[in-house]
């Protein structure tokens, strides 16, 4: 039975009623396995330690190249995906001893259900064909050998990325509501390797706007993965020779089974299917209509600097479990480099304008007064919206999660979800949800750069955010944030 975005986001709101209904309990006999490979696929191995991208993390959010040159594809590949979708990290559960990974690129309960497989082409001293990338031993699954064609009409880059979703990952533990994380995810995803490609000297250009069954057939996915985003990355810095392109060879490999029992959701098959495309509806970027334009009574300062390198941001960023609250505030040119970060353009078929706004609930931003604010980044403006201490509306709003009251700042992500289904029919749910995603990973990297912590909430309760701010029908809250001074975690190694 069919499903429209509008009756998926409905469904998916979080309520007062909704959570009070019997809960869902959590089969840990059947927790898929976070990592997934192809079992009889030859393996070749990504250098260890390669060169850290020394690029400032705040020019590269500026939109300023690196480069850093790797001589040849094995190191240069190590390089993209150890900064991008490596493990970075272990944390012990004390009561049990178990240590579990946490990733460069986050994910909603650290269950990542985004898989990183690319296609090279004319990569000096590495093969031609399609690749799978495992961040638990930083290696590389050769799916395929030769010439590789992702979509009709190909494309010329050296590099193209296939970011697919395992959607089962999230929905066992969290539902229905989880396709919305699940393309959160991808959104963090997308922008941890495109600045990760920036900071080295690549540029890139995201594709939302495939045939999704024939890109899964082209990478002979399996029945459990979907391929979500197409990300080309083009540069000087990639180390190229003439393509050898010539029959393509399958090696097989069969992908492992995730789970004792294979699971599913009806609600997430359905919304799936309602945004898929069966061809290619558009060529180049489209550009829909403008979000309004507004300004507000207090102009941002020059942005706070940090000399901090993108290679040391991207690996100790994580997601802050809590925050030291107190009387410790962050400076208002920090949160101005922070908003700077967040509004710098994407470059995608689907972004010629953005869907997302944000507003922040400021509890302890020097000389910035406690309240409700609006940014209009193209004014580099806030526009004080209410009055007075948010911080238990922002930890009510967000289900009581005291992370949002603890922070210096918080966020509600607004987006003009009917905009984007005029401009893109229900597939524009996707994107809405990527941007939200990429922009949740430049304020991590924002954060990280200038000293401070953050965290991405995907649980809040929609209709009382949406209420409080006053938004107009067609716009809805579709993620919230939070930044500040972390409270330290004992149980993390790096």
């Amino acid at each position: 039975m069919a499903v429209t975005w509008r009756e998926y986001h409905e469904a998916t709101k979080h309520t007062v009623a909704s959570l009070r209904r019997a809960p869902h309990l959590l089969d840990w006999a059947n927790m898929p396995n976070p990592f997934r490979h192809y079992e009889g696929a030859p393996v070749l191995d990504l250098p260890a330690d390669p060169p850290a991208p020394e690029m400032p993390a705040l020019e590269v959010l500026r939109g300023v190249s690196g480069f850093t040159p790797a001589g040849e594809g094995a190191t240069f590949l190590s390089q993209l995906l150890f900064y991008s979708a490596a493990i970075s990290a272990s944390k012990r559960v004390p009561s049990t001893g178990y240590r579990y990974a946490l990733r460069v690129n986050p994910s909603s309960g650290n269950l990542h259900p985004t898989e990183f497989h690319f296609r090279t082409r004319g990569v000096k001293e590495w093969p031609d064909g399609l690749y799978h990338y495992i961040p638990s031993t930083h290696m590389a699954e050769q799916r395929a050998l030769g010439d590789i064609e992702m979509k009709s009409g190909g494309s010329s880059a050296p590099l193209v990325f296939v970011l697919t979703s395992i959607t089962w990952r999230e929905a066992w533990k969290y539902g229905d509501r989880a396709y919305r994380y699940c393309l959160h995810d991808i959104g963090h995803a997308w922008q941890a390797l495109v600045l990760a490609a920036r900071a080295i000297g690549c540029d890139s250009f995201a594709a939302g706007d495939f045939p999704d069954d024939e890109v899964a057939q082209r990478c002979r996915l399996s029945d459990d993965e979907a391929p979500m985003l197409l990300v080309e990355l083009r540069g000087t810095s990639i180390p190229a020779r003439e393509s050898s392109a010539g029959e393509t060879v399958w090696y097989g490999g069969q992908a492992n089974q995730l789970s004792a029992e294979k699971g599913s959701n009806e609600w997430i098959e359905r919304i799936h299917d309602a945004t898929k495309l069966s061809t290619v509806t558009q060529r180049g970027t489209v550009v829909a209509e403008r979000l309004p334009t507004g300004f507000g009574e207090i102009k941002l300062p020059r942005p706070a600097p940090s000399r901090r390198t993108f290679g040391k941001v991207a690996r100790l960023r994580r997601s802050a479990l809590d925050f030291l609250g107190g009387t410790q505030s962050i400076s208002l040119t920090q949160l101005s480099a922070i908003l700077e970060a967040s509004s710098r353009p994407f470059f995608a078929d689907f972004a010629g304008t953005p869907f997302v706004q944000l507003y922040l609930y400021a509890h302890r931003v020097e000389l910035l007064k406690p309240g409700v604010y609006r940014h209009w980044p193209e004014s580099a403006e806030l526009e004080r919206i209410k009055d007075g201490d948010q911080r238990v509306v922002a930890a009510g709003l967000s289900l009581g999660q005291k992370l949002a009251s603890n922070a210096c700042v918080a966020f509600s992500m607004v987006a003009d979800l009917e905009r984007a289904a005029r401009a893109h029919g229900d597939r524009g749910y996707r994107y809405v949800h990527f941007e939200a995603g990429a922009i949740g990973h430049r304020l991590y990297l924002a954060a990280e750069a200038l000293g401070l912590g953050a965290t991405g909430i995907g649980a809040f309760y929609d209709e009382e955010v949406h209420r409080y701010l006053r938004l107009p029908p067609q716009q809805q809250v579709v993620y919230h944030f939070a930044i500040g001074y972390p409270v330290p975690d004992v149980r993390v190694r790096g």
